[in-house]
């Protein structure tokens, strides 16, 4: 069951097995030490809102495996650190986890910058990266196989979601984007798709994150005619944006990323700055016996893409290294196409994934995030997508697709 804490104690979960030796492919292994994973998610910061939920999730995998009698015998150990959604702050995370800790895999990365500030730190030391990153650029690295993307890359995102709009009858987009390694990327990719579709990008804007004030922002979009703004940015900015536009008297449709708005934005801004807003967002598989009993052991906490996404991080390199018979960085690697993509038997869970990989049977894992196939950069292969509007300080799903 998923605890309610997440300290440190709460997170270090499962001191070192009894002893035991068995034998795996005909090598026998003393097991004295667990196994230690890292989390590195941002518990503050603009990823703030999300980073103590995905954090939670993770924990509730690895007290399942651990109930279930870990890896092989050898208990789960979860080690994290706060990236504080900082680069910095992210690189001195990671080094910690991985040079006192000595993870054998990290996961949970949100924002793009710190993942990209992250990722040579992890396949320099052969330890894999799972993320929920968007930007193209990651997979792009040369990563040696060390990442696993379930996040779809920017280019899926925003091609999807400009596609969207087009349907909607928008023509002429102003593109607001935070300075990240998403902006430019995204701003390529929503060109070329408008452009196909008929349409315009009326403009683009890179703005610093920490900026108090868009007033000078604001009036380039009132003066671009633009029937949609995208803001492509996190909740601080956003916040900030949304306020000012309403003060403009911007009257066309305001469209971001649901992590840049989420529910608690409503506490922030009154309903009349808020409503119509409209956002998107990569959806969990809403139906998947893995989803349901996350939002179950959740209680009154929403399962978000993202903490839906790292339950199947801390899942899969548990079922990879229990697929490879060692604990390995490089065997988790190795093995984590095995275990969720393939012709194995279905399953949803780390506990049963363990009970067959212990019984010498294939397994392939589909989780709380939906099927995990990744493509030979580690991309997510694919995802639905769900868009919702404010009305009157909640959001309404308008489609999920």
């Amino acid at each position: 069951m998923i605890g309610t804490q997440i300290g440190r104690r709460g997170a270090l979960l499962g001191a070192a097995a009894a002893v035991s030796t068995f034998a795996i492919g005909g090598r026998a292994f003393a097991q004295t030490q667990p196994v230690v994973f890292g989390a590195l998610p941002p518990l503050t910061g603009a990823g703030g809102p999300y980073g103590p939920a995905m954090l939670r999730a993770m924990q509730g995998v690895v007290e399942a495996a651990n109930s279930a009698g870990g890896i092989k015998g050898r208990q789960v150990r979860l080690a994290f650190e706060d990236d504080q959604t900082n680069p910095d702050a992210g690189v001195r995370g990671a080094r910690k986890l991985i040079d006192v800790d000595r993870v054998q895999a990290l996961m949970g990365t949100w924002a793009s910058s710190v993942t990209t500030a992250v990722a040579p730190l992890c396949w320099e030391n052969r330890v894999p990266l799972f993320t929920v990153s968007g930007a193209d650029s990651i997979t792009l690295l040369p990563h040696q196989g060390y990442i696993f993307r379930t996040q779809p890359n920017s280019r899926l995102q925003i091609e999807t979601a400009t596609k969207w709009l087009l349907g909607k009858g928008a023509r002429r987009v102003f593109h607001m984007a935070a300075q990240s390694p998403f902006a430019q990327s995204s701003q390529d990719v929503m060109t070329e798709v408008m452009r196909a579709g008929g349409g315009a990008v009326s403009g683009y804007v890179v703005y610093e994150r920490d900026k108090t004030a868009f007033r000078s922002e604001v009036d380039q979009i009132m003066r671009s005619r633009s029937d949609t703004v995208m803001l492509n940015g996190y909740l601080p900015d956003v916040t900030i944006l949304l306020r000012e536009l309403f003060r403009a008297g911007f009257d066309g449709r305001r469209f971001t990323f649901a992590y840049a708005a989420p529910a608690s934005v409503f506490g922030t801004l009154p309903n009349e700055v808020t409503n119509g807003l409209t956002t998107f967002q990569p959806s969990p598989d809403l139906n998947s016996p893995a989803f349901t009993r996350l939002k179950a052991a959740f209680g009154s906490t929403e399962v978000d893409p993202y903490s839906a996404q790292v339950h199947d991080h801390a899942t899969m390199a548990i079922l990879a290294a229990a697929q490879g018979g060692d604990a390995t960085g490089t065997v988790i690697r190795d093995n984590v196409r095995k275990i969720c993509q393939g012709d194995g038997e279905k399953v949803d869970n780390v506990t049963d994934g363990l009970r067959l990989i212990a019984a010498g049977r294939a397994v392939n894992f589909e989780g709380a995030s939906g099927p995990c196939e990744f493509d030979e950069r580690g991309d997510i292969r694919g995802t639905k997508f769900r868009y919702e509007v404010a009305e009157g300080g909640a959001y309404k799903v308008l489609e999920l697709v």
